[in-house]
């Protein structure tokens, strides 16, 4: 007898076997195997995590309502955060565990959306006009259910359908059972969300799917996949937001490794890996880090919001993670976290649900999102091996296509227009420019988190950086450089927070004290300056372009739908002269700079800056200026 099989022999009674968990982790050749107490718990913080011992401790089933703790905008849906104290820990050969676990087909009844196809047609339709195209974000995710009812008992059923995902599925990041006595939970993630080892946190941004039968691959349709411009801007905006995360629990930012592409049995994805050193709690880089871009959209809290008005339901484990924290073997803290997708919920009467979303961007259309919907729930139920769905199951010996030297080719490409900052490792101080060395710049956040990617990069070039956000009241006269940074929203309106960063702007002009306004901030001093901010017929989001910068084409990256136009390049007005760096088909503002303020339309952190640490650079060389020389550095990204 083994444990697993002692598990099974109790199943087969008709008894609860008590809160257990199997996991195979990426390319294991052996599944774990805890068991042991579960908690509930209110607070990521209180996840229990006792000090004096090496290996597994907790095993955390997240649910997506857990964002409140970021003062974020959810559907709270009661789903509590359940933790499962591990006190026995056992592992079993995949052989072992494939031939333990239960060989019987599994079966579904009353399949239905909780969304109807036309009601999710409306929402996407609403969130594409009054979302994006109004400036609240570059991507959203929108997700419907598909519930259904397992026929037999629930947690056989769910170990039927590991049994399943371990024979056929290849390339996920977690494999997994869990089952706490109200719940089991059923999946392959394919997607790393945060880890955390020796001090290496690590998250793993993925976009794009490429589907293929399993027995086949079209290597023509994978490579123009790959060159797919939708494909690759929806993958560079993911990873943009995730470098935002990194920038918060990693004391020098995130390193971009990749990219690489992720087989599976029916699926391929596109993704990058981050890495940057870090030591904070691994609750709090589990609280920082809520939730993927890849579920969510961004600015994420934005996203957040967005979810909360257009989704008629919460999103219980949808989006979030099953997190397991423990020790090393020198008492350093670990973490792996697996986003909760490609998960079946299993209630204890039998009720199944099945959660799935469809990103969307400029290029969505409703009814290609509810395509979208359909096949990743076939393919879930597919993958499981649950209903007549099984028999598409994929074949884990299937050809694989990552060393193929024009897929490589192809993949390398990508990273060929993307900032060498947050690719390349160098020394410290690399970049700092003579003169800005105990000088202290202040980040006023607008509610987009790219101020954490903006803040590393000036600390590259040499400044003490803080980044506070909007509603925070406090002094800015100890500052040498203030930056009004970018956040969603439209700047014509009258919000508390566009009143509030006007009146900021107002002072640090009047005052004369150095200013760098970025995306929103730089639409706001636009238009104090008396220029006319107006909507982009069609948003410039997770955009990249060649533009003219006071002499010189810079390429950057744009994430706005409002811009400043203007008809010449110079403004003469209350704040003295002004020089406007403009494009000369409409006009549009692409950055701005007076005596002792600059603004810039587009993100300078951006990996899709490849000019930006430059841009910085000059801009800084003007706002602080220093005795002749001092300055006289060039920094490159």
């Amino acid at each position: 007898m083994t444990p697993l099989t002692d598990l099974l022999a109790t199943l087969a009674t008709g008894a609860d076997p008590g809160p257990f968990a199997l996991v195979r982790r990426d390319g294991a050749d052996h599944l774990d195997l805890f068991t042991g107490t579960v908690h509930t718990v209110d607070r990521l913080a209180d996840i229990p995590l006792p000090t004096g011992l090496s290996g597994p401790a907790t095993l955390a089933l997240v649910p997506y309502r857990q964002v409140a703790e970021r003062g974020f905008a959810c559907v709270d849906d009661g789903v509590p955060l359940e933790c499962l104290r591990i006190a026995g820990h056992h592992r079993l050969s995949l052989t072992e565990a494939i031939d333990a676990l239960p060989d019987t087909p599994v079966r579904t009844t009353g399949a239905a959306f909780d969304v109807t196809d036309d009601e999710y047609a409306a929402i996407v339709a609403r969130v594409l006009a009054e979302e994006i195209g109004r400036g609240e974000g570059a991507n959203f995710v929108i997700h419907r259910t598909l519930h259904a009812r397992v026929q037999g008992a629930p947690v056989t059923a769910a170990l039927a359908a590991l049994r399943s995902l371990l024979r056929r599925e290849r390339g996920a990041y977690w494999t997994f059972v869990v089952h706490t006595g109200t719940r089991t939970l059923v999946g392959a993630s394919p997607e790393r969300h945060v880890s955390v080892d020796d001090g290496l946190v690590m998250m793993n941004p993925i976009s794009g799917t490429f589907r293929h039968t399993g027995a086949s691959v079209d290597r023509a349709a994978l490579l123009r996949f790959l060159a797919d411009t939708k494909e690759i801007e929806e993958l560079y905006m993911v990873l943009d937001e995730e470098l935002k995360m990194m920038a918060g629990v990693a004391e020098h930012g995130g390193q971009v490794i990749g990219p690489y592409l992720k087989e599976m049995s029916h699926l391929a994805h596109t993704e990058y890996l981050l890495a940057g050193r870090g030591s904070k709690d691994v609750r709090d880089v589990l609280r920082e880090t809520m939730y993927a871009p890849t579920v969510t959209g961004s600015p994420m809290e934005n996203a957040c919001r967005v979810i909360a008005r257009h989704e008629p339901a919460g999103r219980r484990y949808y989006g979030a993670v099953l997190a397991l924290l423990g020790h090393d073997d020198a008492g350093r803290q670990t973490l792996d976290a697996p986003i909760l997708i490609r998960t079946a919920e299993i209630s204890p009467a039998g009720e199944l649900r099945v959660p799935v979303g469809a990103t969307l961007v400029r290029h969505s259309t409703p009814a290609a999102e509810v395509a979208e919907t359909h096949a990743k729930a076939a393919g879930v139920l597919a993958a499981l091996g649950l209903g007549p769905q099984a028999a598409q199951a994929g074949d884990r010996s299937a050809a694989r296509f990552a060393d193929d030297p024009d897929v490589r080719a192809a993949l390398a490409a990508r990273n060929a227009p993307l900032a060498r900052f947050w690719l390349d490792q160098r020394p410290p101080g690399a970049l700092a420019l003579p003169g800005l060395a105990g000088r202290r710049a202040l980040i006023v956040d607008g509610e987009d988190t790219f101020t954490g990617m903006l803040a590393h990069q000036l600390g590259a070039l040499g400044l003490a950086v803080t980044v506070r956000p909007w509603q925070d009241a406090g002094p800015v006269s100890g500052y040498d450089l203030v930056v009004v940074g970018p956040g969603p929203g439209d700047p014509t309106g009258d919000t508390p927070k566009m009143e509030a960063l006007r009146a900021l702007l107002v002072t640090l002009l009047a005052q004369g004290q150095p200013t760098l306004a970025v995306c929103l901030g730089h639409q706001l001093l636009a238009g104090l300056l008396g220029l006319a901010v107006h909507r982009r017929s069609a948003p410039y989001q997770g955009l990249q372009r060649v533009v003219p910068l006071f002499g010189t084409d810079r390429r950057v990256g744009f994430y706005s739908t409002f811009t400043a136009r203007a008809g010449s390049d110079r403004l003469d007005g209350a704040y003295g002269p002004v020089g406007l760096a403009r494009d000369e088909a409409d006009g549009a503002v692409h950055a701005l700079r007076g005596r002792g303020f600059a603004g810039v339309q587009f993100h300078p952190e951006s990996v899709l800056s490849p000019d930006g640490v430059a841009v910085l650079a000059e801009l800084l060389r003007d706002l602080l200026p220093t005795p002749a020389g001092e300055l006289s550095g060039h920094a490159q990204a």
